[in-house]
Formats: C-alpha cells, structure tokens, sequence
C-alpha cells in the first residue's frame, strides 16, 4: 500500500451519508466535516425547516446536501426519506443514527423520583433511542443488504458503559443502542454481506443544548456539583467538544476501518478507564 493509498481512504467524494439527526449540535458537526470531505450528505431532521435554516442557508452546495423531512420512529415515512437520498444521489453508502435524546419527564430530581416517573415518559425515552436507531437501520439496511455493501454507525453514550444517576430511561436506552450495535453488526454480515459494517460512538460528557443546565449554573456559567463530579472522574479534565467526535466518525465510515465491525468505541477523555482512585 503506498501514500495515495491512504489518502484515498479519507476522500469521502462520490459517497453518500444520510444522517438522522442531522440538525442537532452533535449532528451538525458531523455533517459539515463529511461534507467538507467530498461526501454528499443527506440531512434527516424531524424539523425540516430547522436544518433548512442550519445548512441551506450556510453556503452549501444544494447538489451535495439535501434536507430531508423524516420521523425516524414511523418506518413509512423513513423508507419516504430513504427514496428521497436515492433520486437525489442514486446510492447509500453510509447510515449515521444520530437521532436521540432524554425528556425532563424521564430523570429524576427533587421533583421526580424513580418511582414517580410515568411509563409514557420512559417508553418515550427508549422508543426514540432503541427504535429511531432500529427503524432506519431496517430502512436504510435493506437497501444496503441489496447493494452489498454499507457502513452503519451508531451513537451510543457512556451512560450504556456506566449508567448515570437520574437519566434511568436514557441510560437503558443507549444500553440497548449498543448491544443492537453488535447484534447488528453479526447479523448483516454473516446473513447478507461481509462489507456491511456496523459500530457505534460512545461520546463521553460534551457540553451541548440537552444536558448544559445539568452541568454548569445557568446564572453563572460555574459548573454544578454533578459537573465538578464529572470532570473529576475524567483524566483529561475537561469536558468534550462536538469536533472531539469528528477523528473516529471518519474512520469508522471510511475504508481505514474495513476490518472493523461490531465496536463501540468510547471517546469520552478516559472516564471509562478511569477507577476513581
């Protein structure tokens, strides 16, 4: 293998991935740096005019970035947006299934305890990171399957390593985002083909819109006491940011990786590997 070799692997031009989730912080960094690598990227966001508003109008080129409307809890309207990447770009190489998220209904505090939290507001939780992680992946799997080939990836949390305090619904949820990961991962490759691939993330604390309040005093920006635990249970002694994600998305979509299936690969500054002593 020489030099242009492995740069090849890294020139995502001609590919397409379609992101759920696509508008969200987390997604929208992702999005740009696929797109900044060639890849025609496919934007799938429950508020359409949202992810309008995020790309359409930030200089993109409408031949290579689409917005797409899309529910990844209803398979139908799902398998609408897979139909809608195909008559744009004609292809699908690559899944991401950024979609998820926890509800204030599902974590408990002062004024929830666990055993207070409604079975909707759970069901709610782990429908929209089980299931809007399994619906687009038999939507958007299937047409890999005929294809032959594809990457899926998956984004899982540290929470599915080592649950938090007050997010149960969140951290069963991401749990179960993982073991779907490998699940996956087996099935489509020894069922269908060896060259789809299947992995997850697992982001460890990133300050973003969902759990900023959690972390850090609203009034002062200082960091609560569940941020000070955080950083202190974290060797690098920071909290992560959106382009931390960026290194290991590329690799895990691109050809770099082609023996690798089946991962969830935590990127989380050590507080996996750390034991508190």
């Amino acid at each position: 293998m020489n030099l242009h070799d492995l740069q090849k692997w890294y020139d995502f031009t001609g590919r397409t991935v379609a992101v759920t989730g696509g508008a969200g912080m987390l997604g929208t960094e992702i999005v740009r740096s696929l797109y900044a690598l060639g890849a025609n990227v496919a934007v799938l966001d429950l508020h359409k005019d949202h992810a309008d508003e995020v790309f359409m109008q930030g200089g993109f080129d409408p031949d290579r970035l689409v917005t797409v409307s899309a529910n990844v809890l209803d398979a139908g309207v799902t398998a609408d947006a897979l139909d809608t990447v195909l008559a744009k770009f004609g292809h699908i190489d690559c899944l991401i299934n950024g979609a998820g998220g926890n509800h204030p209904k599902a974590t408990t505090g002062p004024e929830m305890s666990f055993f207070d939290i409604p079975a909707e507001s759970f069901k709610f939780v782990m429908d929209l990171n089980l299931l809007g992680t399994v619906i687009p992946s038999q939507v958007f799997g299937k047409q890999m399957a005929e294809q032959g080939r594809g990457v899926i990836l998956n984004v899982s949390s540290m929470n599915a390593f080592r649950p938090l305090t007050r997010i149960p619904a969140y951290s069963a949820g991401k749990a179960s985002v993982s073991n779907f990961t490998q699940w996956l991962a087996v099935h489509l490759a020894v069922e269908y083909s060896p060259k789809i691939r299947v992995n997850a993330i697992a982001p460890g604390f990133l300050l973003t819109n969902q759990n900023r309040f959690l972390l850090t005093d609203e009034s002062t920006g200082e960091l609560t006491d569940r941020g000070n635990s955080i950083i202190g249970h974290t060797p690098m002694a920071r909290f992560g940011n959106p382009e931390d994600l960026l290194g290991t998305v590329i690799w895990l979509l691109s050809p770099a990786s082609a023996f690798v299936t089946g991962t969830v690969v935590p990127i989380d500054g050590g507080f996996s590997a750390f034991s508190g002593v």
